[in-house]
């Protein structure tokens, strides 16, 4: 806080005087008090400046805040190549007092933050953190690839969880452990008591051989003594028989007059990434599209991103 001003007064000369003067100093006090709080000096400005070009503006997603660079977003590709954003906040005080990080991971590491260090210090600081989750990222991958997620839609680099269809509307929600992704997932069994039964009893006698070497898709089937169903869309499906809806879990739209010409339809579009190939209703891919903000329409044309694998997607728009 700055100190209060402080005003300076000549000696008293003559009641006229006196009384100007007064009339000033009140005005001067006025003044003082419209005085906007202190801002962050010229010399962090020029410093975030150099330290954002040691990391390279190319990086730099965006720079916002009161000042407009009290929160910094930069681009950081792991060793796999997948991208991550990484927010920095940098506090009133800094570089004496540490700035926060924000990003989509299991967990945040803990930045060390001596007086020397700089902004390439954090982004090193994230990138061996990210270095630690690729095995638990890995794992991840082979279960959205192998088996038959059907929660969450919209992944993130963050989650550790997933529900897996057993089918005969039985699932298996799966929790994995991002520091020890190779170890037992928690589990819970959802769906009709009497078709789980068998399943629970599996799980509680054979979860001891869960082997840390095997593959995670591998252990599970094993634990559970079961044949893990496969993606629909990746599945064999014959001429005749269609795949479900990756955002309803149905073949066929609701017979409704609502619906108009789609009323009873089955899936009529796939994502042309052969490995996720994920079968939808153009319905319901149009209006999961239009709930998602990064959604851009030309014309009659929504134009977005998979559900499952982040592809680019492009859905027609019609009138029902």
């Amino acid at each position: 806080m700055e100190p209060p001003a402080t005003l300076s007064r000549a000696p008293a000369r003559s009641q006229a005087q006196e009384g100007g003067e007064d009339f000033t100093d009140a005005r001067q006090d006025a003044q003082a008090e419209t005085v906007p709080p202190s801002r962050r000096p010229a010399a962090f400005y020029s410093s975030v400046f150099a330290q954002i070009e040691e990391i390279g503006w190319e990086r730099v997603v965006s720079a916002t805040g009161d000042d407009g660079l009290s929160c910094l977003t930069f681009r950081v590709v792991d060793e796999q190549g997948r991208i991550h954003l990484l927010e920095i906040t940098l506090p009133m005080g800094y570089p004496a007092r540490p700035p926060s990080i924000a990003a989509e991971v299991p967990y945040l590491p803990k930045i060390q933050w001596p007086k020397t260090s700089r902004l390439k210090d954090v982004i090193f600081q994230f990138q061996e953190h990210l270095k630690t989750l690729q095995e638990f990222w890995s794992t991840m991958d082979e279960i959205d690839r192998v088996l038959w997620v059907v929660d969450p839609i919209k992944l993130t680099h963050a989650m550790s969880h997933r529900r897996l269809a057993l089918g005969d509307d039985c699932y298996i929600l799966i929790h994995v452990d991002p520091r020890k992704p190779t170890s037992l997932p928690e589990c819970r069994f959802l769906g009709t008591d009497g078709k789980l039964d068998r399943l629970i009893m599996n799980w509680r006698r054979n979860r001891k051989r869960w082997d840390v070497k095997m593959k995670f898709h591998e252990n599970l089937a094993a634990v559970l003594d079961f044949a893990l169903p496969a993606p629909p869309s990746v599945s064999t499906v014959n001429d005749d028989e269609q795949a479900d809806c990756g955002i309803c879990y149905a073949k066929h739209l609701p017979v409704d007059d609502e619906l108009g010409a789609d009323s009873g339809c089955a899936t009529d579009y796939t994502c042309e990434n052969s490995s996720c190939s994920r079968a939808f209703h153009s319905v319901c891919l149009r209006d999961w599209l239009r709930s998602i903000t990064t959604t851009r329409q030309s014309f009659d044309v929504l134009f977005g991103n998979c559900p499952y694998c982040s592809d680019p997607v492009a859905v027609k728009i019609t009138d029902r």
